[in-house]
């Protein structure tokens, strides 16, 4: 059983709450991650990112896990309940909400997928992929992508995977797997 992560603060109770699903499968090219790219809509600052499924906690939630398999599963019809392991729950991270810019925590939960990826989309998902895992372990795709906040723009590290880039809290998520060597490429 893997150990708890810690706790960010003792007034996380108190924060919305989120969770993703860190979906890894064995595929032609060894340990693949699924990651969507999010719908484009005007006024969303994250519109058109690549990410792991996953959405705000519900009040009918039991859990952040639960979150995340449900948001999986409205996002993209992936039924992590019949055709996915759970694996161990992930190093939480800081965010901010959409709307009002106040700071949330999001709960990542890494899941072993079994089956065959009949894959049905909401409305917040343009497109899906398969991602091997090596390739955010070669620095020779890692580039940067300019961000900009209150007038200020910063290149952010990122990679561009078919034109599609992977960045920010997604990255992060992505380089503590790597870094705790969670999952094998």
């Amino acid at each position: 059983m893997a150990a708890r992560p810690p706790k960010l603060f003792p007034f996380r109770r108190w924060l919305p709450r989120a969770a993703v699903a860190v979906i890894h499968r064995q595929g032609e090219q060894g340990t693949e991650l699924f990651l969507i790219q999010r719908a484009h809509k005007p006024g969303d600052p994250w519109s058109g990112d690549m990410a792991f499924p996953g959405g705000r906690q519900q009040p009918e939630d039991p859990d952040s896990r639960a979150t995340a398999m449900r948001e999986t599963w409205e996002e993209t019809g992936l039924d992590l309940h019949r055709q996915g392991i759970h694996l161990q729950r992930l190093s939480d991270v800081m965010a901010r909400t959409h709307r009002m810019n106040k700071p949330m925590i999001i709960s990542p939960w890494l899941f072993e997928w079994y089956g065959e990826a009949h894959l049905h989309f909401s409305h917040e998902v343009a497109d899906a992929l398969w991602i091997p895992l090596r390739f955010f372990t070669n620095p020779e795709h890692r580039g940067s992508i300019p961000w900009t906040r209150k007038g200020v723009t910063l290149n952010m590290p990122c990679y561009y995977y078919d034109e599609k880039p992977v960045w920010g809290l997604t990255l992060q998520m992505i380089e503590d797997v790597i870094v705790r060597d969670v999952l094998q490429p």
